[in-house]
């Protein structure tokens, strides 16, 4: 169920025979929360708090069991001397009468143990109904799941989403097929900004980036989980000695690479060190709102991360204003290749690179959809028609992360993100 975090796209067969599946793999633990497993959760307790009520009732039963035992001969006495006196009501003198009497007040508190008796086999029978739906439950789920104890289930789901979480990061590069539908994270800043994860640290630092604005910013904020960037907790403040311009920025293995405000210079800022470590001029790229986006604010420099490394997305005057991709040394900022992709920035709503191809969305307002898609490898070009829900209508930063494989979203103050589905041939050792 896509409920559970599992959602599988595409199932198809091969011209080669092969199985082709694309399929989103929850995050770790969330089999945890599975449908069954929080029934057998709940069928748990339900067997500990029926074994804690029959301990409580066979106490109760052997106490009173003892108690009717000892007035058992008590009882017997009173009989017979309840039928002598029935046969001669001469012999039943003032004396006599008084001795019944305090044999039937001995006997008095038999009456509220067999009056527990009653409510104990009242008890016993609602017990009993327990038991008999917990079996048919336990039968059900044991059909569905198999002959195994909870135990065992567990470390094989663990042992399974570990095995999928490898496979995964093994998967390597594909082709963009679809996009979710959005999830929204927090509603929080202005209309324009941009918001980020690491691209490359371990999946342990899950620390979060906040960027509100989009000229002449300086103001960072460095969120400790995603749940503190939600709760808007836990965060320390890094304050850049150079001005941003536009929202195009990343942070790369511990660094924020960010365009420089009112220039073409690159900057690289260590969040740990809080220093500039390299800026480099980025030759003949248009800034000042030169050649932005279609929704402007100085959106000239785009940078971008993907599983191949640093990118640089703008445009010149050589190019006449069409983009220009260009691979960046993360460590110097010096540009090792540039692809001109013949389609003009302006027209362009956002874009971001997956797997070394450069995806351009045709708008930043509703109506969106992933329209184009350059590919470096092959220096070639294909319009694609992929949609892409823009749910709240004006996107200013737009930016894929392979560590996490998810699309990080500004969008008229909120900050949202996409899942997304990526065609793979998968190979197997041979083949």
């Amino acid at each position: 169920s896509p409920d559970e975090g599992w959602q599988v796209y595409t199932s198809a067969q091969a011209p080669d025979g092969k199985c082709l599946c694309t399929a989103v793999i929850p995050v770790q633990g969330t089999c945890s929360r599975d449908l069954r497993s929080h029934q057998l959760r709940q069928l748990t307790e339900k067997v500990q708090n029926i074994s804690q009520s029959m301990e409580v009732l066979d106490l109760r039963t052997y106490r009173d069991l003892q108690y009717v035992r000892n007035t058992e001969s008590l009882m017997k006495g009173l009989d017979s001397r309840l039928k002598v006196a029935a046969e001669s009501q001469r012999s039943l003198n003032a004396k006599s009468f008084q001795e019944l009497k305090d044999k039937m007040t001995e006997l008095l508190p038999l009456l509220p143990v067999l009056d527990q008796y009653k409510s104990d086999t009242r008890l016993i029978v609602h017990l009993k109904e327990e038991v008999r739906n917990l079996s048919g439950s336990l039968l059900a789920i044991q059909e569905e799941m198999g002959a195994y104890d909870y135990e065992e289930l567990q470390q094989r789901v663990l042992m399974l989403e570990a095995r999928l979480h490898a496979c995964m990061q093994k998967l390597g590069c594909g082709k963009l097929t679809g996009v979710s539908n959005p999830i929204t994270i927090r509603a929080s800043g202005s209309r324009f900004g941009s918001w980020m994860t690491d691209t490359m640290t371990p999946s342990a630092d899950t620390r979060v980036w906040y960027m509100d604005g989009y000229y002449k910013g300086r103001r960072v904020l460095e969120f400790r989980t995603l749940n503190d960037f939600v709760t808007g907790q836990n965060f320390v403040q890094h304050l850049l000695p150079h001005p941003w311009a536009g929202t195009g920025h990343v942070v790369f293995n511990g660094s924020l690479y960010y365009n420089k405000y009112q220039s073409n210079i690159a900057v690289k800022y260590h969040f740990r060190s809080r220093s500039v470590l390299v800026q480099r001029s980025l030759a003949g790229a248009g800034y000042n709102n030169t050649f932005p986006y279609s929704w402007g604010g100085f959106s000239d420099i785009d940078f971008m991360v993907d599983e191949n490394g640093l990118w640089a997305v703008y445009t010149t005057n050589q190019n006449a204003g069409n983009i220009v991709v260009s691979r960046v040394d993360p460590q110097t900022l010096e540009v090792l290749r540039s692809w001109d992709t013949g389609y003009p920035k302006r027209s362009a709503g956002e874009s971001f690179m997956i797997c070394g191809t450069l995806y351009v969305t045709n708008s930043h307002l509703a109506g969106a959809k992933i329209y184009f898609a350059y590919y470096t490898n092959t220096s070639s070009y294909e319009y694609t028609d992929i949609p892409f829900h823009n749910q709240y209508s004006h996107i200013s930063m737009l930016d894929y992360n392979p560590r996490e494989r998810v699309l990080y979203t500004w969008n008229n103050g909120h900050q949202v993100i996409y899942n997304v589905t990526l065609f793979h041939v998968i190979k197997t050792s041979g083949e």
